[in-house]
């Protein structure tokens, strides 16, 4: 079956995908959502830059993993494409991912651990049978964060790379809001407050000294695609602490086994 490209002009994320399910999750139930398939990158890229699109396809096509996309800034969130990771001169680079199953339901968090671009560490953990994902996120998040504190304390520079941008809001934008409100905020409770207190703390010591910042979950980034695999080890295996992974670090092998 021929490989397909999926420009998302208008949809939950903008830019250019190559399965159908995930193009599928950010059209789906969009008020006007805009996306056409193309048969080559080079066509797709010309047709996002140009915002040019055609009327909305039902194409079933499903192939490999999204691999390449656009950034996209929302929320006044930037996404960070493979590319612009790459190109970063970052000591410690960390990737964060957390997954639930069903959700909510049995939850578990993973990290991937890049020093000078190298994998070093991969962490998972903290199962919790009745958790959720945006909890499991945290929790991810919350990891990385203490990870970065003690790099930063050797003196390395740190980015932290999360595929949530709930849990990079809560932690960086909305907290400042609610904490001057005696952290209440209008239309019901803030879940997870407790996590997120001690989170937003800890970020506020630390946010001159580190970035964290948003990736799309399963572009082809191996960091997020790693720290996924090690959230779903964490729900496998039932580990309730955080654990580092013992196991030879066979990257490829690992990214083989199931994903969230």
């Amino acid at each position: 079956m021929a490989q397909k490209f999926y420009v998302v002009w208008q949809g939950r994320e903008t830019g250019i995908f190559t399965d159908w399910s995930t193009c599928k999750k950010h059209i789906d139930h969009f008020p006007g959502a805009r996306y056409k398939s193309f048969k080559t990158l080079s066509e797709a890229e010309t047709a996002f830059k140009g915002g040019k699109s055609s009327p909305r396809t039902n194409s079933t096509t499903r192939t490999g993993s999204m691999k390449h996309a656009v950034p996209a800034k929302k929320n006044g969130i930037k996404t960070y494409t493979a590319s612009e990771i790459a190109a970063m001169k970052v000591d410690t680079k960390i990737y964060t991912d957390g997954g639930c199953e069903p959700n909510p339901g049995k939850a578990g968090s993973g990290l991937a651990i890049y020093r000078n671009d190298v994998i070093d560490e991969l962490w998972y953990g903290l199962y919790n049978p009745k958790g959720t994902n945006n909890t499991a996120e945290l929790n991810a998040l919350f990891q990385s964060l203490l990870i970065a504190k003690e790099e930063a304390e050797k003196g390395n520079t740190v980015a932290i790379f999360c595929d949530s941008k709930y849990s990079i809001q809560c932690v960086t934008q909305w907290a400042i809001g609610w904490e001057k409100k005696g952290w209440k905020k209008s239309g019901g409770e803030i879940k997870n407050l407790e996590l997120i207190k001690e989170m937003f703390a800890l970020h506020q010591e630390l946010k001159n000294k580190i970035k964290v910042l948003h990736v799309n979950g399963h572009v082809g980034v191996e960091g997020n695609e790693l720290a996924d695999r090690m959230s779903i080890l964490a729900i496998e295996s039932r580990e309730t602490d955080f654990a580092p992974y013992r196991e030879a670090f066979d990257i490829e092998a690992i990214l083989a086994t199931r994903a969230g």
